[in-house]
């Protein structure tokens, strides 16, 4: 593709995106994908990835979030492909963007990992290096509150999802996510710049939750 063409098709879809998600509270706003997005080209370029489909991709992956939409995982490939022919984008690259948008999601501890292409690696690592660190902290906190979970409950402890449906059902306190999900993710980065980048967000993550411990028990 003619890179007038390239940056045009890029730029409507940001827009497209923004416009759609700017002010949602639960994480998955518009500067969840704006940073997606950011950690996608940084990623990609190091791996030498079809940047078209990275950038797309990237840009498309939350248009409509299953967990949004009652647990349909096709919604959002629907949509994605929608206002991908809208552009007149060529069919292989909207096949390639819309299996990763399918693909992406982690969908429980013990479900496989389905994505089988470079370009849904670096997009699918840049996705999780945002569900880590401080960001996703916050990230995670901000979904638990919109979805009326408790931050803690010893009571609940947290479990290895083995299907995604047992995954998408789960409603465990936010704190049992981070054993459930986040803290697994610095094992699980395809690239190798993912992974530099997840081990110095991980550590962040343990560094909050002996804090949070602490301060739970009254001893901080």
């Amino acid at each position: 593709m003619l890179a007038k063409n390239y940056c045009k098709v890029i730029n409507q879809t940001a827009e497209h995106i923004k416009a759609q998600l700017s002010g949602e509270g639960s994480g998955h706003d518009w500067w969840h994908v704006y940073r997606v997005w950011k950690n996608a080209i940084h990623i990609g370029r190091q791996e030498n990835a079809d940047m078209f489909v990275v950038e797309l991709a990237a840009l498309l992956h939350d248009i409509a979030d299953w967990k949004f939409h009652d647990g349909n995982e096709d919604i959002g490939p629907e949509m994605a492909r929608e206002w991908l022919e809208s552009l007149s984008v060529d069919q292989k690259v909207i096949y390639q963007v819309c299996s990763i948008i399918r693909n992406i999601s982690f969908k429980g501890a013990g479900v496989t990992n389905k994505i089988d292409t470079l370009e849904g690696m670096v997009v699918q690592d840049a996705d999780r290096l945002d569900a880590i660190g401080a960001i996703g902290i916050s990230r995670t906190f901000a979904y638990g509150g919109s979805t009326g979970r408790e931050i803690y409950n010893p009571g609940i402890p947290p479990q290895k999802h083995n299907s995604f449906y047992e995954y998408k059902n789960s409603n465990g306190p936010t704190i049992n996510h981070f054993y459930e999900k986040l803290l697994l993710l610095k094992d699980l980065m395809n690239t190798a710049a993912a992974r530099e980048i997840a081990v110095r967000r991980h550590l962040v993550m343990e560094n909050f939750l002996e804090q949070f411990y602490n301060e739970w028990e009254g001893k901080d």
